[in-house]
C-alpha cells in the first residue's frame, strides 16, 4: 500500500537545530542550561497544537505527552523518547543547516570552514544516500542530529497518528528529556507521572540501527595530594602533585585498554580530565566494559598503577574514588524479548533488515531500564556526530517515521 503523507520531519528538524541547546558537564543547576528549555516549552506548545491536550514541559525542561488509545484491548504503554540537549564537546551556536538535494556521491565543502570536508573515503555511508537529500552544517558548529533528529522523528509520527485515527495504537507516551550528553538526561523524571511500560529511545545511528545493550559504565577520580613548598626554596621539600599525575597517566598500556586501541566489544579506561596544582591535582577517568563485572578490575588494576607511582613519592597520597554511572541495558532488555521481537517485525513490514549491534557508549535507555522502564534504542540516521562534519539522510529520516507507525500497530496487535 503506497504511503501517502507529506513528511513533516526535515521542516522540523531545520527549525529545531537552530535553536541551541547545548548542555554544560560543569554546571549545578537542572537543567544545566536554561536555554534547553526554549526547545522544550516549544515541543510541548506544537504537541498541544496537533491535539495531545496533556502536552507540558515541567520546570527541569522534561517533556511529556500523551496519544491516546484508540483499541480496545488492553496494550502495554509505549514511550518513545529523545534528548533536546546537544554536545558540549563542539559549539552548538548559530547552527546553520544546509540541505544537499539530489546528493551525487563528492566531496561536501562546508562553506564557512574549507578545512571541514564530507566525504565518502571517511564516511562510506554517504555512498548508499546517492541522489538523496542530506542535511550538513555550515562549517562552524555540530549540527545537532543527535539527538534533533530523534525529537523530530518523534514529532511527525505524533503529527501522523493524530491526522490518521483510523491506525489502532495503544496509550503512546511521549518524553523528551534535557542533559542526556552529561549524564544526567534522567535525574530529574518522574517515572510515576511518565507511567510507561516499555520504551523506545531515537538516539542512534544509520537506518536499520537496533540496539539493546550499551557498555556499562563508571567514573573513577584520582585525587593526588602532594606537597606545597614555595618553589625558590622547594629543594627536598615540594612534591609536585600535577607532575605525580602526568607520571600516572603516561604509565597507562600505550597499546591497548584504551578508546584509542580497542573496538568492537573491548572496553577501556580513558582519561577525561586532569586539573588542579602542585598541591593537589584531580585526574577524572571514565572506564567502560560491556561486561558489568569488569569494571572493577579495570578499577583495580588503574589503582594498583597509581599506587606503583607513588611508591616513588612517600610524601604524597592518594584518593581513589570509583562511582557509578550506567549499566548494560541488555542485563535488563534480555527478560524482555517482545521489546526487540516487535520492533524487528516494524522493520521487516518495511523492507528493513535490523543490524543489532552493541552500543560503544550509552543512552538515556541505560538508565530508565534500569529506573522500570525497559527501553532499546532505534535508529535515526545520524552520522559522525558530536563534529563540524556531522550529516544526515533525509530518507532515514522518515524511514524511522514509518517505523515508529509500524512499531504501535505491531504492539496493538499482540495484544
Amino acid at each position: 500500500m503506497p504511503f501517502e503523507y507529506e513528511f513533516t520531519v526535515m521542516e522540523r528538524f531545520l527549525r529545531y537545530v537552530q535553536i541551541d541547546t547545548q548542555s554544560d558537564p560543569n554546571s549545578h543547576s537542572y537543567p544545566s542550561t536554561e536555554k534547553q528549555k526554549n526547545l522544550s516549552n516549544l515541543l510541548a506548545q506544537e504537541l498541544q497544537s496537533i491535539g495531545l491536550q496533556d502536552a507540558h514541559a515541567d520546570e527541569y525542561g522534561y517533556v511529556y505527552a500523551t496519544i491516546v488509545s484508540n483499541s480496545t484491548k488492553q496494550i502495554p504503554r509505549i514511550c518513545f523518547c529523545a534528548h533536546v540537549d546537544t554536545a558540549p564537546d563542539c559549539s552548538g551556536t548559530n547552527v546553520k543547516p544546509l540541505v544537499h538535494q539530489y546528493f551525487n556521491g563528492t566531496d561536501i565543502l562546508l562553506p564557512e570552514d574549507a578545512t571541514q570536508v564530507i566525504s565518502s573515503s571517511k564516511y562510506p555511508y554517504l555512498l548508499q544516500q546517492i541522489n538523496g537529500t542530506i542535511i550538513t552544517a555550515s562549517g562552524k558548529t555540530l549540527l545537532g542530529g543527535d539527538d534533533k533528529a530523534g525529537v523530530s522523528i518523534i514529532m511527525d509520527m505524533a503529527n501522523y497518528l493524530m491526522l490518521h485515527p483510523e491506525i489502532p495504537h495503544g496509550d503512546i507516551r511521549i518524553l523528551f528529556t534535557p542533559d542526556e550528553e552529561v549524564g544526567r538526561g534522567t535525574d530529574q523524571l518522574d517515572m510515576e507521572k511518565l507511567g510507561a511500560d516499555f520504551g523506545y529511545t531515537l538516539d542512534g545511528g544509520a537506518l536499520g540501527d537496533f540496539e539493546d545493550e550499551t557498555f556499562s559504565a563508571d567514573a573513577v577520580i584520582i585525587t593526588i595530594h602532594g606537597v606545597i613548598a614555595h618553589p625558590g626554596d622547594g629543594k627536598n621539600k615540594l612534591v609536585n602533585a600535577l607532575k605525580i599525575g602526568g607520571e600516572i597517566l603516561a604509565a597507562l598500556p600505550k597499546e591497548e585498554w584504551s578508546p584509542e586501541t580497542t573496538a568492537g566489544r573491548e572496553g577501556f579506561v580513558h582519561p577525561v580530565s586532569f586539573e588542579g596544582g602542585s598541591e593537589k591535582a584531580v585526574i577524572e577517568f571514565i572506564v567502560r566494559d560491556f561486561n558489568t563485572k569488569k569494571l572493577s578490575e579495570y578499577a583495580n588494576r588503574l589503582k594498583g598503577i597509581a599506587e606503583t607511582v607513588l611508591a616513588n613519592h612517600p610524601k604524597a597520597f592518594l584518593q581513589f574514588e570509583v562511582k557509578e554511572q550506567y549499566r548494560n541495558m541488555k542485563e535488563v532488555l534480555d527478560e524482555h524479548p517482545k521489546l526487540s521481537e516487535y520492533a524487528k517485525e516494524a522493520f521487516e513490514r518495511l523492507g528493513i533488515t535490523m543490524q543489532n549491534t552493541p552500543i560503544r557508549g550509552g543512552t538515556d535507555g541505560s538508565r530508565l531500564s534500569f529506573m522500570g522502564l525497559p527501553c532499546a534504542n532505534i535508529f535515526t540516521g545520524m552520522q559522525a556526530i558530536h563534529s563540524k562534519q556531522e550529516w544526515i539522510s533525509v530518507a532515514d529520516m522518515e524511514k524511522a517515521v514509518r517505523v515508529l507507525i509500524e512499531l504501535v500497530q505491531v504492539w496493538e496487535l499482540n495484544s
